[in-house]
């Protein structure tokens, strides 16, 4: 079976799309087996067609006479796993696009506080990695990027002169975005220590961001790196590459900033996706209209 699929789309699940560890569990349990049929089968799980769908969608109704809803879920399972397979690029078209189902459930995205991203940042790196981890969560945190466009950038992809980053990101769309002072210090002291680091490799990798071995760094080493250093930060949550793009969104839309600039800034093709976070100024509202209300 092929488990790094199962696992990256897990935590894709999870780190991504928010969605709680029983409903993870759930889907990944569906598409643990959707890939054993498909290996028994002898069909590569990247190359399927509607028509293999249509026959595992029988196997279930009528060999397996599963219930009607735990084929739906199911079915679901494998839509939105063709859908991260397509947005990572691991596939060019998707063979669940005629399919008929429910959309997952989206939860309101939760956010690091102010002064959460204070101490966050203010953390005294020492080791290589540190100032790594502390370089990918300035920039996380000043553009907004999703891990895939994070691990993707190339060195020329960032021009701290200039303070922009050019992300590419679903279905290959590109967009500028603006970074602050902070976080272009934060990338020149980082790509010091990297050239630093590698300076007796003869072949590195161009991407900004590069692993122990001189290579891309991989999103589970990010997500690791993340957790491990908002653990020593004695964060309140976990910290994900998705929490530090919700915090982005929630402080800019808190400081004054326009749902349009804000969809632009977080490469979202609808608006309609951009007006979540507008959930997450519930509380802020409520300080305000205490503070200046005159009843307040």
């Amino acid at each position: 079976m092929d488990s790094y699929l199962l696992d990256d789309f897990k935590s894709h699940l999870t780190f991504e799309r928010q969605l709680s560890d029983n409903t993870t569990q759930a889907y990944g349990g569906d598409i643990a087996d959707f890939l054993e049929y498909c290996e028994a089968n002898e069909k590569d799980p990247l190359k399927i067609t509607p028509e293999f769908l249509e026959q595992y969608n029988y196997q279930l109704r009528v060999l397996q006479k599963l219930e009607t809803a735990s084929v739906a879920r199911k079915m679901q399972a494998i839509k939105c796993f063709y859908k991260f397979l397509l947005i990572e690029q691991r596939i060019e078209d998707d063979p669940t696009r005629f399919l008929k189902s429910a959309k997952l459930a989206q939860k309101i995205p939760t956010q690091l506080t102010r002064e959460e991203m204070t101490r966050l940042l203010s953390f005294p790196a020492e080791t290589y990695e540190e100032i790594r981890t502390l370089a990918i969560i300035d920039l996380l945190y000043a553009a907004g990027l999703r891990v895939s466009e994070l691990i993707n950038l190339r060195l020329e992809n960032v021009n701290t002169k200039e303070g922009w980053v050019l992300a590419f990101g679903k279905g290959g769309k590109q967009r500028f975005v603006p970074i602050h002072a902070e976080a272009c210090r934060r990338i020149e002291n980082f790509l010091q220590a990297r050239e630093v680091k590698f300076a007796s490799k003869t072949q590195v990798g161009s991407e900004l961001f590069l692993g122990k071995n001189g290579k891309k760094l991989s999103r589970v080493s990010v997500w690791k790196d993340l957790e491990s250093l908002g653990r020593k930060a004695n964060l309140s949550q976990p910290l994900h590459p998705h929490l530090l793009r919700h915090t982005f969104a929630s402080h800019l839309l808190q400081g004054g900033a326009d749902l349009r600039s804000l969809q632009e800034m977080l490469g979202h093709a609808n608006l309609t996706t951009t007006q979540i976070y507008t959930h997450l100024d519930v509380t802020d509202l409520k300080e305000k209209h205490k503070k200046f209300h005159p009843h307040g």
